[in-house]
């Protein structure tokens, strides 16, 4: 995999601040070259600062969620209570990494947190004190074994520096982080399913409202970020709000990490202003499509978002724009579609996965997307029929937002919507022919 190549270099750091000091080697930035390179100054100032100014410097920052869904995360802050006596938290509160990362396609966390985990632990750090919060967890999907070493290692070597535990910097904050190993299901990724696995209970989504700000892990206000968004946080505090808009190309502040998978050129990873357009990913950074296939779509944020065409290359990879073009920027994981692969094919592979991940909590979701999967594998093996388009075409409305319990079906059948209306030729001839055409 392809990358902007990493090394401990000034510049580098400012233009691209989440990956700019990741070690050539590969492996992770100890926390001494952290600290001569700045790190913990930004908890320091964060733990000078009132946390009330510090939400309001990250809401004037630009920062959108990076897990996905892509909220405000100033805003989000804002929604737990600060209104006990004195203005502090009226009751115990929490700080939570959505380290989970199983979309098919990502990897942008994984890159984070092995290379640069004292990065994750300093954000946590901060929003902690920005919310209240005195307990902290790392909620980390249990096939990240290299993730889990080095971010053990980086939270031992913070609580040896007294960047965790009591009295931080003889602030007066303590902040108790647990890294915790889940048993691991895609539907770990919803806020609330997390907060039920951490509890030991089924990962289900809970129902909403109460929201987790309000009542969150054991009912105490939870406040649960993603791994890119933490890491953006100690260089909003530390340079500033104006700082981290500049970096964007859009309104949407800061630098996002894309990775783009396919068959590219040079598949892998590249930190770039948030707002890069589709065409500069693939074909500056990308290199293009590899000898003898040509772009046919992409599945632009990760297997949960709808497709694009050709005729959108020049769309700005950011929630807005991605969202007026029909699809959505969700983890800017790009996935390519060439013209020698079955979009039928590629639709039924994702379904499969989407229906084995379900958590069955609701009947659109676990019975839907089973038959759905069933429908697409009848189409690859030559048993479509023409009223099974229909089919197809009502679930992807039956199982939109408003008709689950949360937003997994919603997402799974985003890119089954979209095949059906850009590669609906593919999915007729696999019917008339009765097989699929990219088959021998």
């Amino acid at each position: 995999m392809k990358s902007w190549g990493a090394m401990n270099n000034g510049d580098l750091h400012n233009e691209r601040p989440l990956t700019g000091l990741f070690p050539a080697d590969g492996s992770p930035l100890g926390i001494d070259d952290y600290e001569k390179a700045g790190g913990y100054s930004a908890l320091e100032k964060a733990l000078q600062t009132a946390p009330a100014d510090i939400t309001n410097e990250v809401k004037a920052s630009g920062l959108r969620g990076r897990g996905g869904a892509g909220f405000p995360t100033g805003q989000k802050w804002t929604f737990v209570p600060m209104d006990g006596p004195g203005g502090k938290a009226p009751s115990p509160r929490d700080i939570i990494s959505n380290s989970d990362e199983m979309e098919p396609g990502a990897f942008k966390d994984r890159l984070l947190m092995e290379n640069n985990p004292h990065q994750i632990i300093e954000g946590l750090a901060i929003a902690a004190h920005a919310v209240g919060a005195e307990k902290g967890y790392i909620f980390l999907r249990r096939e990240y074994g290299e993730a889990k070493d080095r971010l053990g290692a980086a939270v031992a070597e913070a609580y040896g520096r007294n960047y965790l535990g009591n009295n931080i910097m003889g602030s007066g904050f303590s902040l108790d982080v647990k890294l915790h190993v889940s048993a691991g299901r895609y539907i770990c990724g919803e806020e609330t399913a997390l907060l039920n696995a951490i509890e030991g209970k089924r990962a289900i989504p809970r129902s909403k409202p109460p929201y987790p700000q309000l009542t969150g892990l054991w009912g105490e206000p939870a406040v649960v970020d993603n791994v890119e968004t933490l890491s953006c946080l100690p260089h909003i505090i530390s340079r500033g709000a104006d700082w981290f808009k500049g970096l964007s190309h859009t309104g949407e502040g800061g630098t996002k990490i894309y990775t783009v998978s396919g068959r590219a050129r040079n598949p892998g990873w590249w930190e770039l202003p948030m707002g890069t357009t589709i065409r500069e990913l693939l074909y500056d950074h990308a290199g293009g499509m590899q000898d003898g296939y040509n772009f046919r779509g992409v599945i632009p944020g990760g297997a949960s978002t709808d497709f694009l065409l050709e005729e959108h290359l020049d769309i700005r990879m950011d929630f807005s724009s991605m969202q007026k073009a029909g699809s959505r920027l969700g983890t800017g994981t790009m996935i390519i579609l060439d013209d020698r692969t079955c979009p039928v094919g590629v639709v039924h592979n994702l379904m499969q996965f989407f229906a084995r991940e379900s958590c069955g909590w609701c009947t659109p979701c676990r019975e839907g997307l089973s038959w759905l999967r069933d429908i697409l594998r009848a189409m690859e093996n030559g048993a479509g029929e023409m009223g099974d388009l229909d089919i197809l075409e009502e679930h992807t409305r039956l199982l939109s937002p408003g008709h689950t319990y949360c937003a997994l079906a919603p997402g799974a059948v985003e890119p089954l919507q979209s095949a059906l209306k850009y590669f609906r030729a593919d999915f007729e001839a696999h019917i008339q022919n009765k097989k699929c055409p990219w088959k021998t």
